[in-house]
């Protein structure tokens, strides 16, 4: 690795000709020097030799340099990142970086999802890591937070005993107007008694026909050995559950059920005491009425 060290002269000469200078795009470009030659360094000793050096402890060739810019608290940084052939290579030197530019996506992204505007997030990243950020940046590391959900709602599913499942409406964007729009949800019990979120599926109503797509698509994860599906009695529900999982039993949720038999209250007072009563009979220890 003679040829490397031969090149330490010019290298510190570039340093300390950008150390001599007083304003931020020296330090950058110093920054961007050192990280290309700890690179180019961590190559050479990845492949055990110097480009062009003939050794027979060599493990592969080098392959040229591929640009990356890489946004630091001095500005975006130009790096060169070296390339192999016949070797898996990556600098370590720039992981350490890039760990930390995820960690800043990652945050961007959770203040987004929290509601956080992206003036805010935009004023927020200036103070604390002296970079602007737009918001076509934050909507594109929000996909970061797409990507972990994918994974999530796709993950293979196993052995639980009781499925619950129920809808919530939301005020959606769909082709220019805002609507309400049903979110599907299924939550499970493991055999260990854990409680899971097994599902959510954005759907356009509740008919039957968008209830057995997303039931369905629990089955095809692998849902089995359920023994009770709990869920109010929407009418594209229940067909749904009879065309999926018909030999399930299934039982009506205690909270739709009172909030339904209150609506037949003749006077307003009278639903507390109806809702009394069916507690009463739901936490009933026996069948015999006391």
């Amino acid at each position: 690795m003679a040829s490397d060290l031969g090149k330490n002269d010019t290298l510190l000469c570039t340093v300390v000709k950008a150390l001599s200078g007083d304003n931020g795009d020296d330090m950058r470009s110093l920054v961007e020097i050192v990280l290309n030659a700890v690179m180019l360094l961590e190559r050479s000793l990845a492949l055990k030799a110097t480009p062009y050096e003939r050794s027979e402890e060599r493990t592969g060739y080098a392959n040229g340099f591929k640009p990356k810019t890489l946004k630091s608290r001095m500005g975006k940084l130009t790096l060169q990142i070296p390339q192999t052939r016949d070797a898996s290579f990556y600098p370590n030197s720039l992981e350490k970086g890039m760990r930390s530019e995820r960690a800043l996506q990652a945050t961007v992204a959770e203040m987004y999802l929290n509601g956080v505007s992206t003036r805010k997030v935009k004023a927020i990243t200036e103070q604390l890591c002296g970079l602007e950020i737009s918001s076509t940046q934050v909507s594109r590391m929000t996909k970061e937070l797409d990507k972990e959900f994918e994974a999530f709602r796709n993950r293979r599913l196993g052995a639980f005993k009781y499925l619950f499942l129920d809808a919530q409406y939301f005020k959606v964007r769909n082709g220019g107007t805002v609507i309400d729009q049903p979110i599907l949800t299924a939550y499970g019990v493991n055999t260990s008694g854990k409680r899971e979120v097994l599902g959510i599926s954005v759907s356009l109503s509740e008919a039957e026909v968008h209830w057995r797509t997303f039931i369905e698509s629990l089955q095809t994860r692998g849902l089995s050995g359920l023994e009770l599906i709990t869920s109010d009695d929407h009418c594209g529900l229940r067909a749904a559950l009879r065309r999926v999982f018909p030999s399930v039993s299934w039982q009506r949720c205690q909270f739709h059920m009172s909030q339904n038999a209150q609506s037949y209250a003749p006077k307003k007072h009278l639903r507390e005491s109806i809702a009394e009563g069916m507690r009463d009979i739901f936490n009933s220890p026996t069948l015999l009425v006391a």
